[in-house]
């Protein structure tokens, strides 16, 4: 029997949940039975040197790499097109703005659609090595490329984000989300805020949670070797993720201060790309910049789970957080804010804890389980004797290909 052939579409490598996602998945998928060609629109980011060898990583093209540099570049390489396209986005974008409430408008998030809209008739079609896939994959919003770009048997689009934190322009997005045979889902809750804003949609929802490798997650964790930080004999807290309004580090220097105030001994870690110069302000402003470290971007952020006494996710929201999980596979208490998927995460008091979001409950309880070691090892205990794997995951796609 012929193998399958599989396309997959991202914007880029970049680290970040829906990357490593990506590479959960690509690990999984088996050789022996699909065949998989990757299109990158970029060929960037510090987890490119992580694409399985097993996997086809096709060429660069013009158009595609043009899509979100900055317009200076792209206006010197004589890609007219798309800057052309992206200026019209902008455009007819900020007319949209100007028709929001300001609230609307602190969390839009329809950029996206209006620049992917417009850049379309500019691009080139994907030259793959299939002339027809049996599956295309758009793995990250929006979904015009794969959808207008690729020829497949069938098409997937994935959905990463609770909908119920953003506002989009539905009209617009779902012209895209309705012409795909399939949309899959990392979450229950992704899927119930999605389909609050596309309820015509629920007959083409299939969940496919992130896929995970607990053996690739633990070697890597232990390669390279990280002692513990010597800056502090207290403990050592860690959040990792980019810096960004949805992970709330901007509330960390004064959760901080209260820390201090209960006079615990800490130092909190956080791995991560993105600007911190604001809150290093704030950090300053609450004299908490000795306990408070900006490690930067790591594309291996396994060994600095593995050296923490207590995760945090103090999020404003997430879809479905990979690090939280990737923290319980190594077994570390998780400390999350009852963001609205955080209860598909986390059983309270059972495998990690969930506080209420605000500054004093998310201090109260990092208080709270630093000063109880029992509690601690009874969390890491069940984490060690529970499965957190689910590369099984996978199967799902393939019963999607087998469908006629």
């Amino acid at each position: 029997m012929s193998k399958a052939r599989i396309l997959i579409n991202m914007h880029y490598m970049a680290l970040g949940g829906a990357e490593r996602a990506l590479l959960g998945l690509l690990e999984a998928l088996d050789p022996e039975r699909v065949d998989v060609d990757l299109f990158l629109n970029q060929h960037t980011g510090e987890f490119m040197p992580l694409i399985p060898g097993k996997v086809n990583l096709l060429p660069e093209q013009r158009g595609y790499n043009a899509i979100e540099r900055p317009m200076k570049d792209i206006l010197r390489e004589g890609q007219l097109g798309v800057l052309a396209g992206r200026l019209k986005a902008k455009w007819q974008h900020r007319r949209y703005l100007s028709t929001l409430t300001p609230e609307q408008r602190a969390y839009d998030c329809s950029a996206f659609q209006y620049v992917a809209d417009c850049v379309s008739p500019f691009l080139p079609a994907i030259q793959g090595a299939a002339s027809e896939y049996d599956l295309a994959i758009s793995f990250l919003h929006p979904h015009n490329i794969v959808l207008d770009k690729v020829r497949a048997r069938k098409k997937i689009a994935w959905i990463h984000t609770d909908y119920s934190t953003i506002h989009i322009n539905v009209e617009k997005e779902l012209k895209v989300w309705e012409q795909y045979d399939h949309i899959a889902s990392i979450s229950d809750d992704c899927t119930r805020s999605f389909l609050e804003k596309f309820p015509s949609l629920a007959d083409k929802i299939v969940l496919i949670e992130n896929i995970l490798s607990p053996s690739i997650i633990r070697e890597q964790a232990s390669s390279p070797p990280l002692k513990r930080e010597e800056s502090n004999d207290g403990m050592q807290l860690l959040s990792v993720g980019r810096i960004c309004q949805a992970k709330n580090y901007d509330n960390i220097p004064y959760i901080a201060q209260t820390l201090k105030a209960e006079g615990l001994q800490f130092t909190w870690h956080i791995v991560g790309p993105g600007d911190h110069a604001a809150i290093d302000q704030k950090l300053a402003e609450t004299d908490t910049a000795d306990c408070v470290k900006f490690l930067g971007p790591k594309s291996n952020p396994y060994p600095y789970i593995r050296a923490c006494d207590i995760y945090l996710q103090p999020s404003r929201y997430e879809g479905k957080s990979v690090t939280v999980r990737e923290a319980q596979i190594l077994c570390k208490p998780v400390i999350i804010t009852n963001y609205t998927t955080a209860a598909s995460q986390v059983q309270d008091g059972v495998d990690g804890i969930i506080c209420p979001m605000d500054n004093a409950s998310i201090a109260r309880a990092i208080v709270d389980l630093a000063h109880d070691p029992a509690q601690r090892q009874q969390l890491s205990h069940y984490l060690a004797t529970h499965d957190y794997g689910n590369e099984a995951e996978v199967n799902k796609l393939y019963q999607l290909l087998e469908k006629h």
